[in-house]
């Protein structure tokens, strides 16, 4: 059901429109406005995106004129997750934000949230409730890899086997967009697998400059390396990505001892609470803007 919410904007007395997104070519628009804010979004995230959750997209219009967006992906009964929330430049500090915020908020309803928030906007989202959790840190490099024993394609896994493993580090099942993500075009998906069974997994995807890793689960730090290594020989050569939660130090550790430099970060928020989750078991996520 689509959900549209009106108001006046005093400013440039044009109607202020949200509405929700009408299909991943308009996911596409809000992913291409943040290529200038150092996003560096994957080739194909549009689509995997989308199928989190069809709803849970929104576009601000301002006199029919997109100029703000936001996600706000339904994952449960009890968990949801906002990203992509931007403003086009000319048009910030007018409070078209917040008000996409506030639809976001009406969607989600009395779930708990979480969020990967850019600098300046942490203390935003602590106005409406939300508490830091730990921080997220980008780390770049050159890939250099080599292939590892116990890894394979993904692919070959039962997909039941992979997305159980994925509920458990992420936190709630994510199917269709799991689906997606692991079978994208011209990416790779390898898991490790460990006394036959799998004890992780990671994913390294194209995006508009080099590659980015994520998610990189794993049940020790010696098999996260090994996946990671497996990972890079696959784009060897080529800029690679891993966004590391700080409350890991293994994954700190992982992205020091590969000679990874800082390049961006974003803190972890929640309203409601951080989620229990195998935190030693993750050191890299999905993505800033789907948790």
């Amino acid at each position: 059901m689509s959900r549209t919410i009106e108001t006046s904007s005093p400013v440039r007395r044009k109607t202020f429109v949200v509405r929700q997104m009408e299909g991943p070519q308009e996911v596409q628009l809000a992913l291409d406005w943040g290529v200038q804010e150092g996003w560096n979004p994957g080739l194909y995230d549009a689509e995997c995106f989308y199928a989190a959750d069809p709803e849970g997209f929104f576009l601000g219009l301002l006199g029919g004129e997109p100029i703000a967006a936001g996600f706000a992906v339904i994952y449960n009964d009890f968990f949801a997750f906002f990203g992509g929330d931007i403003v086009r430049p000319e048009y910030r500090g007018q409070g078209y934000g917040m008000r996409l915020i506030q639809v976001k908020q009406t969607y989600v309803g009395r779930r708990n949230i979480g969020l990967d928030a850019v600098p300046g906007m942490a203390e935003k989202y602590m106005r409406l409730g939300f508490r830091e959790a730990f921080r997220n840190v980008r780390y770049e490099a050159k890939a250099v890899g080599q292939d590892r024993p116990g890894i394979v394609d993904l692919r070959r896994i039962p997909f039941r086997e992979v997305a159980a493993y994925d509920t458990v580090h992420f936190g709630a099942a994510r199917v269709g967009f799991l689906r997606r993500w692991i079978n994208q075009p011209d990416s790779f998906a390898l898991g490790a697998i460990r006394q036959g069974r799998l004890a992780g997994f990671g994913v390294v995807r194209p995006c508009r400059r080099g590659y980015r890793i994520g998610p990189l689960f794993a049940d020790a730090p010696d098999i996260a390396d090994d996946l990671y290594l497996a990972l890079c020989h696959r784009v060897a050569g080529k800029p690679v990505a891993l966004d590391t939660p700080q409350i890991n130090p293994e994954a700190v550790a992982l992205a020091e001892r590969h000679k990874m430099k800082p390049v961006r970060e974003a803190t972890r928020m929640y309203l409601k609470g951080m989620p229990e989750l195998p935190l030693d078991h993750i050191f890299g996520v999905t993505s800033f803007e789907l948790g």
